[in-house]
This record gives C-alpha cells, sequence and structure tokens, in this order.
C-alpha cells in the first residue's frame, strides 16, 4: 500500500484541481490503505443551489487524484458514492502498484502548469489533432464532448449575456461573487490578478461578469478572443453524472495543457435555466449542458502567472491512526 507521505504528496497536488470560485469544497481521509473523498457541504454557494457544481469540483480533484498516484507508480480503483446513508461520501480509493510511462509523468506535470486564463486567447493550433485526443480521454461513457461552431458561436454569446441579465439584480449571487474575489490575501477564492479588467474583459465575449480590478491592459495583440469553446454534457443532471463531469474536466483540461493550450471552464451560462436551455440547442445530441471550456493560444513571451492559493493540506487531507 502507498504510505502516509506519498499520499500527502498526493493529495496536495490533487488539491490543485480547479473549483467554483477556487471554493475547494473537499476533504480526504486516509486510513486503512484507503483514501476517502467527501464533498464539504459548508463550501456549497447561493449561486449553485443543487450542489451540482460542487460536485463537479470534487469530480475533478478525484481525476487530479488519480493522475497523481498515477505518476508516483500506483493505479487507483475508484468506488464512487459507496455509502447510501452518507451522501457527502463521493469515493472510497484503493491502490495497486503499476508502472510509471512517460505520459504518466507528464501529465501530472500538466496539473502545476495549468491555470485558469480569463483574457483572450488566439485560435488554439492543431486542433484536428488535439480534437480526438480529448475525445478518447473522457471515452464514450456518461459525459460527452461537443466542439461549438463559428457558425453558433453568437448563440453562445447571447445565453451568456441572458445568463447575466437574469441575475442583474440578484444581490446575494453579486455579494457572493464579490466575497469570493476579495482583494484580501486568502488561501482560497479568486486573485484580483486574475480577474479581466474591464477593458480586457470586453475583448472576450463569452464570460462570467467578476469585479473589474484595476490594472495595466494586457495581452493586447490579441484584439479579441477566438477560443474554441468545447462543452461537456450528460443525459441527466443526477449526482453521479456531475462527478462524472468534473471528472471528464480535469482529463480535458489536462490534456489541453500537455498540448501547450491555455483553458478556462465556463459554468455562468448552466447556472441559469435559459440560458442553459440555449446551449442546449447548439449541442448535437438531446442532453444537458453542464460546463463550457475556452481553449486557445497566449503569446509566448508572457510570464506565467503565479498559482491561485490553495487551503493547507492539513484543512483538507485527515490521517487516521
Amino acid at each position: 500500500m502507498p504510505d502516509t507521505e506519498l499520499i500527502k504528496k498526493a493529495v496536495g497536488l490533487a488539491c490543485r484541481a480547479p473549483s467554483l470560485h477556487n471554493s475547494q469544497p473537499w476533504q480526504w481521509q486516509f486510513g486503512g490503505g484507503e483514501l476517502r473523498l467527501f464533498v464539504d457541504p459548508n463550501r456549497s454557494m447561493l449561486g449553485d443551489p443543487s450542489g451540482r457544481e460542487v460536485l463537479i469540483s470534487c469530480g475533478a480533484v478525484l481525476d487530479h487524484l488519480r493522475v497523481a498516484m498515477a505518476a508516483a507508480g500506483w493505479q487507483t480503483v475508484v468506488d464512487r458514492f459507496p455509502d447510501p446513508n452518507d451522501p457527502t461520501h463521493l469515493a472510497s480509493i484503493g491502490f495497486t502498484p503499476i508502472d510509471v510511462t512517460e505520459v504518466f509523468r507528464r501529465r501530472a506535470d500538466a496539473i502545476l502548469l495549468r491555470r485558469t486564463d480569463r483574457l483572450p486567447f488566439a485560435s488554439p493550433t492543431d486542433w484536428e489533432l488535439l480534437e480526438p485526443a480529448l475525445r478518447n480521454v473522457i471515452g464514450a461513457g456518461a459525459v460527452h464532448l461537443d466542439v461549438i461552431s463559428d457558425d453558433a458561436r453568437p448563440q453562445l454569446v447571447e445565453a451568456s449575456r441572458l445568463a447575466e441579465s437574469l441575475r442583474l439584480y440578484d444581490s446575494s449571487y453579486h455579494d457572493e461573487i464579490d466575497w469570493w474575489t476579495g482583494s484580501f490575501e486568502a488561501a482560497e477564492g479568486i486573485p484580483y490578478s486574475s480577474l479581466p479588467s474591464e477593458a480586457e474583459s470586453h475583448r472576450v465575449d463569452i464570460e462570467r461578469v467578476f469585479p473589474r480590478p484595476h490594472h495595466s491592459e494586457r495581452r493586447l495583440e490579441i484584439s479579441k478572443d477566438h477560443a474554441t469553446i468545447l462543452v461537456l454534457s450528460t443525459d441527466d443532471d443526477g449526482r453521479t453524472a456531475a462527478l462524472a463531469t468534473g471528472e471528464a474536466l480535469s482529463a480535458v483540461l489536462l490534456e489541453c495543457t500537455m498540448a501547450g493550450l491555455a483553458t478556462c471552464p465556463v459554468t455562468h451560462v448552466t447556472e441559469v435555466r435559459a440560458s442553459r436551455e440555449l446551449v442546449a440547442t447548439l449541442l448535437d445530441r438531446e442532453a444537458l449542458p453542464q460546463v463550457l471550456v475556452r481553449v486557445g493560444v497566449v503569446p509566448t513571451h508572457e510570464e506565467v502567472p503565479p498559482p491561485t492559493p490553495r487551503r493547507p493540506l492539513d484543512e483538507v487531507l485527515h490521517i487516521e491512526n
């Protein structure tokens, strides 16, 4: 069985996973050779009343854990929702030894390289090679992947604006956004440096409206966002589907990072019923949109921004004696 120190390192790496507003709504327990993942109900949000995005976040951290353990020579054996009497218990994870490949190492390295980039992108390169790879990493299971065509982009922009307009006077939603983007130093939330200014946001047509920081305008050489937009969807809105969406999101983000591309998950359009239904009309099948991903290229001369903060490991991982 993997020892405690290895588990600590793997969980620490897994917790680099993206989550709604960097809320990190997960808890881990390790004991008896088994690692257990729980949702932290204290980190739910008013903007996510069903808890669907919390589960997507936890699915992402679960897949990141799988990647981290594979790079350390361990295959994960996951039992999802193992306790019908405890809805917070999302997964019990066992381990079997495996040989480490170079791909395993590169994928784990991608965890540290990935950033959520809210600035405009240039068009992704070699898309004809990347798209089959993305479909391969998520497989033919519960989660579907659609690529929004250029012709359908105006409708997607309309859905984005509709979602924002329907929440224009929702004070609780805006108060929550303000809290998670506070300028104070914290181990959670979105740093001001990661938010687009007013001028920068005008060049990104599909985005959540955050408070606008005041800083010098960046990435001026890209006058308009040319990101390719992906949609991850499922056949239903159950808990299993939400967790699987997070796992697929993790796989897509890491695959794009390995290809040298920038990414930004987008969820505000799936939080409002009217805009979500509009996105659904753009899919190649009858399905429920769960999360969008912007994918593109950023200038090579840019400095890589610092990683966003994460909660201390002893707050999210409990080691049983």
